[in-house]
């Protein structure tokens, strides 16, 4: 948990999900959003969306923001990595260094659980989400063309991500690492 000022970055609990819920309608937009609006009886919790893949943002009492980080795969040799699968921050506190905040917590959390790396996907179109992201160090690994169609309009799918440990320069690897053996 981080607290900085009169925010607290935390993990969710079973009695957030109203909250949540509230949120997640309230953000949802087609800037962002490639799944139907939520509707107001949609709660956030079920067998695939459970308390402990997201980290709140509480201002006041109020939740004003959530990130979802979940593993990128259920496979054994993807363990190491992370992914974002959802970031909102309410309209009436952007511009306060809350999203950051909940990247850089969502980051911190996936190191402290063993990840690698974090990844996430972002709409071609989102250009404030994706300037964020690159702000907090993530960089673009690959896209899809015309992905979505949303609104009539066909829309990329971006996949960006952030390195956790420290990166190493190819140049000043070990020999065994820049070279490794063939195997035939």
């Amino acid at each position: 948990m981080t607290r900085d000022d009169d925010l607290t970055i935390r993990p969710a609990r079973p009695e957030d999900e109203r909250g949540l819920a509230e949120l997640n309608r309230a953000a949802w937009s087609t800037l962002s959003d490639v799944s139907p609006e939520p509707s107001a009886e949609d709660g956030i919790f079920d067998e695939r969306h459970t308390p402990d893949q997201y980290l709140l943002a509480v201002l006041d009492g109020r939740i004003v923001g959530y990130v979802r980080q979940v593993p990128a795969t259920p496979l054994a040799a993807n363990r190491h990595v992370r992914q974002i699968q959802g970031l909102a921050v309410d309209d009436s506190v952007r511009g306060r260094g809350i999203g950051r905040r909940l990247v850089e917590a969502a980051c911190a959390a996936a190191r402290a659980g063993g990840a690698r790396k974090l990844g996430l996907r972002v709409l071609g179109w989102n250009t404030p989400a994706r300037r964020l992201y690159e702000s907090c160090g993530f960089v673009v690994e690959g896209s899809l063309a015309e992905e979505f169609l949303i609104d009539g309009r066909y829309v990329d799918d971006i996949w960006m991500a952030r390195r956790l440990t420290d990166w190493i320069r190819p140049d000043s690897a070990p020999e065994s690492a820049r070279n490794p053996p063939r195997t035939t």
